[in-house]
């Protein structure tokens, strides 16, 4: 059985997109309006733990969702595709590109986690770890990674969103799996040739410009940056037209 997912589109170039921890299929949603249906057939698929796949039993790692996606592009016939990864779907996207390398067209990674993992000071991880259990500590993560500059009510509905579509055990579990996960030797000594975009909100302040040049354009040959001007590190909300304006015109590139 694969994994539930959202479709958009009948296009021929098909897209898989991998939401973040915060997220789910349906995370997108707001982009959705400018996307080009025509075009594209983007398949947003749920973890385990998230969405439809809520209950689903898993180890909750990177490569178990590299794995999943694969088999639901199996289960759609995608020969070949596309990866749009957001935060840790970015890491994910990363161990695709070793996995399955020949199969993928192009990688758009938005506000994305590297394959090294991060490293967070004492007071910012222990908050991260009360996550899965407090609305109010997702809250105040959004907060922070999106600049502190957003409505509160919008922070309140992230947080009651997350807290809604994700189980709290594949929620810890994956903190784990994408902050300590490391296997960015691989990526530089297999040195992907796939066209990829970076896209760094201009207000995040972990997942920023710097990082994108430090780790992804340094790794991948192939790889271009492109700042987002008033987004943090949820596009898809803050600035979504944008966000599917940026994805397009990097996939219809000759």
């Amino acid at each position: 059985m694969h994994n539930t997912y959202h479709r958009v589109g009948t296009g021929a170039h098909a897209v898989l997109v991998l939401h973040g921890w915060f997220g789910d299929a349906h995370a997108f949603a707001p982009m959705e309006p400018g996307l080009d249906g025509a075009s594209f057939s983007y398949v947003f698929m749920d973890n385990r733990g998230y969405g439809g796949m809520r209950g689903a039993a898993g180890d909750y790692t990177v490569d178990e969702v590299a794995r999943d996606a694969l088999a639901l592009a199996d289960a759609l016939g995608f020969a070949t595709f596309s990866v749009v990864g957001h935060s840790m779907g970015g890491m994910v996207l990363e161990k695709l590109a070793l996995q399955a390398p020949l199969r993928l067209r192009k990688l758009v990674a938005v506000a994305p986690v590297p394959s090294c993992g991060v490293a967070f000071e004492a007071a910012a991880r222990a908050l991260f770890l009360d996550a899965p259990g407090s609305v109010a500590a997702r809250r105040a993560i959004i907060d922070r990674s999106t600049g502190a500059r957003l409505p509160a009510s919008w922070l309140d509905w992230k947080a009651a969103y997350s807290w809604a579509s994700s189980d709290a055990a594949a929620f810890a579990a994956y903190f784990l799996a994408w902050s300590e996960t490391d296997f960015s030797g691989e990526v530089k000594a297999a040195r992907p040739q796939l066209p990829l975009l970076a896209l760094a909100g201009e207000h995040d302040p972990r997942f920023d410009a710097a990082l994108m040049r430090r780790t992804y354009l340094a790794w991948y040959p192939r790889a271009r940056l492109e700042v987002l001007a008033n987004a943090g590190h949820y596009p898809m909300n803050e600035t979504p037209l944008a966000l599917a304006a940026s994805i397009e015109a990097f996939l219809q590139e000759k």
